[in-house]
């Protein structure tokens, strides 16, 4: 009785080169998230919660809702509804612009760049233990690498 042949990607299970990528990539996604999720759910927040506090930190002046959307990591199609809760504990302030009322203005709050200052050492700790290892100049190159691919997307 003959061996079948796997010429065809779809007997034997191996996709394109494209598709096994996107799965290692997905697959690293996931590995490289867990630790600092844990760090963060010492804080009560989620991922896209600390994106925002983030964000938000780095715009002192605060941002429009729909700034903050285009700048997530992530896209969470219930923004106002993540805003609700992070100025619900008091991390941030949300307040209408005199200008145009319509405008409403997200800002960082004192309570929530201490949170944030608790983080960061040991979210930073995390990122040189996961990534360290590949060095500068490795890391550099899966950046640009990664940017590249982005780039086709937008």
């Amino acid at each position: 009785m003959a061996k079948p042949t796997h010429s065809s990607h779809k007997t034997t299970g191996v996709g394109s080169p494209e598709e096994m990528l996107f799965v290692d990539l997905l697959r690293t996604c996931d590995l490289l998230s867990r630790r600092p999720a844990q760090v963060l759910k010492s804080q009560d927040l989620s991922s896209t919660q600390y994106n925002v506090l983030r964000i938000l930190r780095g715009a002192p002046g605060g941002l429009p809702c729909g700034e903050i959307a285009g700048r997530m990591i992530t896209r969470d199609p219930d923004i106002t509804r993540l805003l609700d809760r992070l100025e619900k504990r008091g991390l941030i302030s949300r307040n209408r612009e005199t200008k145009d009322r319509r405008m409403v203005v997200a800002r960082i709050t004192p309570e929530g760049l201490k949170v944030l200052a608790r983080l960061d050492e040991p979210v930073q700790q995390i990122h040189r233990q996961q990534l360290g290892h590949l060095g500068r100049e490795r890391l550099r190159a899966l950046a640009e690498l990664l940017q590249a691919s982005r780039r086709e997307l937008s």
